[in-house]
């Protein structure tokens, strides 16, 4: 069974590894950094599109993410 908070836990991984500051996510996300910050502690979850945009910036595969491989 997948759960978000494993989703969650996955995107925040790739997140901190990533050779991006969550400032520069933001910038290129085109969001306010605090929407960043809030996604690293797990209060929101990004929406469908702006999820495939960070796997896009960050070069990591959505089924990764989504604990589908």
């Amino acid at each position: 069974m997948i759960e978000i908070k494993d989703i969650q836990s996955r995107l925040r991984e790739a997140i901190n590894t990533s050779h991006i500051s969550q400032k520069e996510l933001a910038k290129q996300l085109g969001v306010n950094p605090s929407t960043i910050t809030r996604y690293m502690r797990n209060d929101i979850y990004p929406s469908i599109d702006t999820f495939a945009n960070i796997c896009r910036i960050l070069d990591v595969s959505s089924d990764d993410i989504l604990g589908l491989k």
